[in-house]
């Protein structure tokens, strides 16, 4: 009795052309859209408020739907991790830095933030050698907080419901700090951890 070989299944090939992709490229393309939008409002024209804020709800709500039908259809390519968290973090920074500069928030706020969002992306890039640092529930809550902040601002909430955006954008900044601190022991754990390898 001869064996006979046993056929290996060949690698699932995913187009670049996917659902998934497709929305990344819709909230890339809705970041100046939204930008547009909110310098006509000025942040003082109600329904050009409202307009930004539905923006960048939309913009937002692709985040969380190409993320998940990615996982779901096994749809993940090399241009969606790459331009996924690009068009998460010009989405995010261009309301943040807009908020500012019209006086609703302060700057030191957007700067904390800022700095950690782009300084986790640098810590990724400085262990993808050796791991890959995965997103947390606490990363996933500090979107969520972040999102719900800004679009709090962004839409004209009458007061005494207004304070109800600063509240919601300081839970967000302390979610995003300790995120943060988890984040940088988890590169320094992975760096270690490779080099002793090593």
């Amino acid at each position: 009795m001869t064996d006979e070989p046993v056929p290996v299944a060949a690698s699932r090939r995913v187009p670049l052309n996917n659902p998934a992709n497709l929305l990344t490229a819709v909230r890339i393309v809705l970041v100046p859209v939204f930008v547009v939008v909110v310098a006509v409002s000025e942040m003082t024209e109600s329904a050009w408020r409202i307009a930004a804020c539905l923006t960048f709800c939309v913009a937002s709500a692709t985040d969380f739907a190409d993320g998940w039908i990615a996982r779901r259809y096994e749809l993940v390519t090399s241009f969606g991790k790459v331009a996924d968290p690009i068009a998460d973090k010009a989405l995010t920074g261009s309301a943040l830095v807009l908020l500012s500069a019209y006086g609703t928030l302060s700057w030191w706020v957007t700067g904390l933030i800022l700095l950690r969002e782009w300084g986790v992306t640098a810590l990724r890039f400085w262990v993808i050698r050796y791991g890959i640092i995965p997103a947390s529930r606490g990363g996933k809550l500090k979107t969520a907080l972040q999102i719900a902040a800004i679009a709090w601002f962004l839409w004209p909430v009458p007061e005494p419901f207004d304070v109800i955006g600063v509240w919601l954008m300081v839970a967000a900044l302390i979610v995003t700090l300790i995120t943060g601190a988890d984040y940088v022991l988890q590169a320094v754990r992975i760096r270690r951890k490779a080099t002793a390898g090593g």
